[in-house]
């Protein structure tokens, strides 16, 4: 079969795959087809068909199979853009259509490459001014961070993508005339050779030119592909392997100087290294290509189902995350078998080649194509950082698709001046004409390094791409700010999430399309608890933790449930009930509003959280409102539930740990009498009472009433910092405590770190060391979170036990059978049963004589420690309390930031109060 059959047989097998894809994009839109849908693929089709008639007459011995390659990738091209971006998808057509006539016109008119090279400096004149033009003021536009357009009246261009071809012209032509300079190293360094200065020069320039085009134009692609591409065309024609290393050490240098010095370099870089750092703003265009494409699988999810819209210009630079999406694995994977065939059609173009320059053009115009096809899939799918250049035939934008195909003509003259495999043959032991290939074996098998580094990259892309697309794909789809998981699980009613008392929080409701939308009927009720589910934003809070259950993925209550979600068979989620009790919850928030701080109730007997509520909050219906507000500006801070999520100082509630630790040890006792000046010198430094206020000599019950820093200053010394640590750590201090919410760790130091002074200031509840330092690696302490001082309050009102702290009560299915009950465990056991009353006798004093008299309750006894945490720029005001005293039932634990002396206690006591109520003990 002749070259040029086989041509139109592989342009016949291409058409149905184009026909297909136009098909299934009409189907998809629930279009009939006929000639008005596809028409288009048709016309494509007649208009390769034309291209190969005048492929028979002006170049009959080209490559037969490079057309029908580039026919399969425009033709995938454009069903894409049609499918992404309609309104662009006619002038792609037209511009293809242009860009085949181009085709044939270099077929027909550039009859002989080594006449073109004859002008090569005047090639490489206008090849550097085009390349350069864009900086022109006036003529230069900057779209999308980058200056790489002209722009004349209302017509936009790319002149780099011409400029790439021209200069691979004049390159071939250069070292067509200079190989054997540039092969020769006549420099002498110890045993080593070298070449001279001077072959050096263009490589050189090339490095300069590249670093031109990154810091002016901003264009880190472009610069890339021209650099490697020249690298590729030095090897081949010299087959020195200096020039690669000396390419690469130059690249890797001016990649350094290019991050230290531009921001647009660094935010790439770190864009790249985790674009889901600021997935909203620098990686929102990155992680949306991620999510899309792990949702590919193996085969797609169907032309016109994929959600890569998501991904702003997705039709350019991001169209092959669309391509992943819809197609899956083994299509993405075809799309890049096509670019390494047209890599491998393109070198064995040179290695037919009569001629150097032919030879040569073909290795730089291909290298051209491939570098920026990897470059670009490597970017969109993370295995590299992402540059901004378009996908070769496939990516909308005429500049490129017009270049492509000129760089297809170029390459079939390349191909139709070949000598043919006979001759081929022949020539390696004779005499060749004298513009001939010199040295084709030795040329052969730079080719066959150039094929297999091209292999080796587009296995890599695939690999990545399966890593993605399988091995991680359950991770990317799980991940809380995955707006596609959420976008397509709209479709699926989510369960609800309730409060024990039954007070809906969040649920979904149907909308006109047939999606749900999930609102938030309760206000600002525990709204940073329950947190939210958005196709935008992502989860947080229980919708985040408890998403899978959610969506009903996860705790199944009956093998009906099993069974059709292994089936994939939607349906209703399941229903979280939460411990919260709505009447308790609202006086917390209450007790907080206007001010800063947290709070959290607690039933010590089980670990229930009864409230847990942080100040300022919102309403949870506004929340992406709150959310582009808080991105806006770093100090709103209402999503932040302070309860779990921030370290507070918790200042002299803490005593009630170094009071437990210390009978617990026997190292003091209730009646254990200390000396409590105003201020105290331990450990070289003072410790110093609140307010300076000198109270004599107290017991330590007295001591802890009145919150008498010095004496407990002097308790935590006789401790000493090993046992004060090790008592905190009973309570749950350097503990990672499982929680269905994030929880901070709370904090001690390590024993060895702390000094006498801050071992007496610790005690008293203040974090007064350095703070991971040199001379002090471990954090200072204590500093701990609003839970965990409830965890503390807990032990002491449960006999010494801490229960696991829970937060979900119940699951159930849309059926209301119930999947899942919380079943109270103990968690640690901080000191004996003995020991917590004792405690606990010292704190009824606190209420009834000391510092939280603020909190007491006519008919109920309460016990509870205030505490301020003293700072530079005001105190926090504290309350940890339990009631009734005698068998406590309810634990508070609460901060004002910045509060003013007691109004921690104060703030309790109402909350107490309504615990009580609720429990019908008031």
């Amino acid at each position: 079969m002749t070259r040029r059959n086989l041509e139109l047989v592989l342009l016949c097998v291409a058409a149905p795959l184009v026909v297909l894809l136009f098909a299934m994009i009409a189907l998809n839109q629930g279009q009939a087809l006929d000639m008005n849908t596809l028409g288009v693929p048709a016309g494509i089709f007649v208009a390769f068909v034309i291209a190969h008639i005048a492929t028979r007459r002006f170049a009959p011995g080209a490559d037969p199979a490079l057309l029908p390659i580039a026919f399969a990738l425009s033709g995938i091209g454009i069903a894409f853009v049609t499918r992404l971006a309609p309104d662009l998808a006619v002038n792609q057509v037209m511009w293809l259509f242009l860009g085949v006539a181009f085709m044939v016109l270099v077929l027909a008119f550039v009859r002989n490459l080594d006449k073109v090279a004859n002008y090569k400096y005047t090639l490489m004149i206008a090849g550097f001014l085009l390349l350069l033009s864009p900086l022109v003021p006036g003529l230069g536009q900057e779209i999308y961070g980058s200056r790489i357009w002209l722009s004349l009246g209302g017509f936009s261009f790319q002149p780099g993508e011409i400029a790439k071809i021209i200069i691979v012209l004049f390159l071939a032509g250069y070292l067509a005339q200079n190989r054997e300079m540039l092969s020769v190293f006549t420099v002498r360094v110890g045993p080593f050779r070298l070449p001279d200065i001077r072959t050096l020069l263009p490589l050189i320039l090339m490095w300069g030119v590249a670093l031109l085009i990154v810091v002016f134009e901003k264009d880190l692609g472009s610069a890339l592909v021209l650099f490697f591409m020249f690298l590729v065309m030095l090897y081949v024609a010299t087959g020195k392997k200096f020039y690669l290393a000396i390419g690469l050490g130059l690249i890797a240098v001016g990649g350094v100087g290019a991050f230290l010095a531009f921001d647009h370099v660094q935010v790439r870089v770190n864009t790249w290294l985790d674009p889901f750092a600021d997935a909203q703003n620098t990686g929102y265009q990155l992680t949306q290509a991620i999510y899309s494409i792990a949702d590919g699988d193996l085969f797609g999810v169907g032309l016109g189902n994929g959600l890569a819209e998501q991904i702003p210009v997705v039709e350019s630079d991001f169209i092959f995350a669309d391509i992943a999406e819809e197609i899956g694995l083994l299509g993405a994977a075809g799309v890049l078998l096509l670019f390494l065939c047209f890599a491998i059609r393109g070198f064995v173009t040179a290695a037919r080649a009569k001629s150097d320059v032919s030879s040569f053009a073909a290795v730089g115009l291909t290298s051209v194509i491939v570098l920026q096809a990897f470059i670009i899939v490597g970017g969109v799918t993370r295995l590299i950082p992402l540059t901004g250049i378009t996908l070769p035939f496939i990516s909308q934008g005429g500049s490129s698709l017009l270049a492509s195909f000129i760089i297809v003509g170029l390459l079939l003259r390349c191909g139709d001046e070949g000598t043919g495999v006979g001759q081929e043959m022949t020539s390696a032991t004779s005499s060749l004409h004298a513009n001939s290939v010199l040295g084709r074996v030795s040329l052969g098998k730079r080719l066959s390094h150039s094929m297999l580094f091209c292999s080796a990259l587009f296995a890599l892309l695939v690999a990545n791409l399966t890593m993605i697309m399988v091995v991680q794909a359950d991770y990317y789809q799980n991940m809380p700010g995955n707006n596609h998981s959420l976008a397509k699980e709209a479709r699926t009613e989510r369960g609800t999430i309730s409060t024990y008392d039954g007070v809906v929080l969040a649920q979904s409701v149907p909308t006109e399309d047939g999606t749900f939308e999930r609102v938030y009927p309760a206000g600002d009720l525990a709204s940073q608890v329950v947190g939210y589910s958005s196709a935008r934003f992502g989860t947080s809070g229980i919708e985040q933790a408890y998403n899978d259950t959610l969506k009903g993925k996860e705790n199944f209550a009956s093998w009906t449930d099993v069974l059709n979600s292994f089936a994939g068979i939607g349906g209703a989620g399941n229903d979280v009930a939460l411990t919260l009790n709505s009447k308790i919850q609202q006086a917390a928030q209450d007790a907080l509003a206007g001010r800063t701080g947290a709070c959290v109730v607690m039933d010590p007997d089980t670990g229930a959280v009864l409230a847990m509520a942080s100040s300022p909050t919102y309403d949870a219906a506004d929340f992406e409102t709150v959310i582009e507000q808080a991105n806006a500006d770093s100090s709103d801070t209402r999503l932040i539930n302070r309860a779990i999520h921030a370290l507070y100082s918790p200042g002299s509630t803490f005593k009630i740990v170094s009071l437990a630790t210390a009978l617990e040890d026997g190292v003091a006792d209730e009646n254990t009498v200390y000396d409590a000046p105003g201020s105290m010198e331990i450990g070289n430094a003072d410790v110093v009472n609140f307010d300076g206020n000198s109270y004599g000599r107290l017991t330590l019950a007295q001591a802890t009433e009145l919150s008498a820093n010095t004496a407990f200053g002097q308790l935590g010394v006789e401790m000493g910092a090993d046992a004060l640590v090790a008592g905190a750590e009973d309570f749950g201090f350097n503990k990672d405590i499982e929680f269905a919410l994030t929880l901070y760790t709370s904090l001690m130091p390590d024993p060895d770190d702390m000094t006498e002074w801050e071992t007496a200031w610790a005690a008293a509840g203040e974090n007064v060391g350095e703070n991971k330092t040199a001379n002090h690696p471990s954090p200072n302490g204590p500093q701990a979170t609003v839970l965990e001082m409830a965890l503390v309050g807990s032990a002491i009102a449960n006999d010494g036990t801490i229960m696991q702290p829970y937060i979900v009560d119940g699951v159930y299915n849309a059926n209301g059978e119930r999947s899942f009950t919380a079943q109270p465990t103990k968690l640690m056991q901080a000191v004996s049963e003995t020991t917590a009353g004792r405690v606990r006798d010292v704190l009824v004093g606190v209420v009834n004589n000391g510092t939280g008299t603020d909190a007491a309750i006519d008919g109920v006894q309460v016990a509870g420690k205030t505490g301020t945490a003293e700072k530079v720029d005001g105190n926090d005001s504290w309350f940890v309390g339990m009631a009734p005293a005698d068998d406590p039932r309810v634990v508070v634990a609460l901060i004002i930031e910045d509060g003013e002396e007691g109004v921690g206690a104060q703030k309790a006591q109402n909350i107490l109060k309504t615990a009580l109520e609720v429990q019908g003990l008031l």
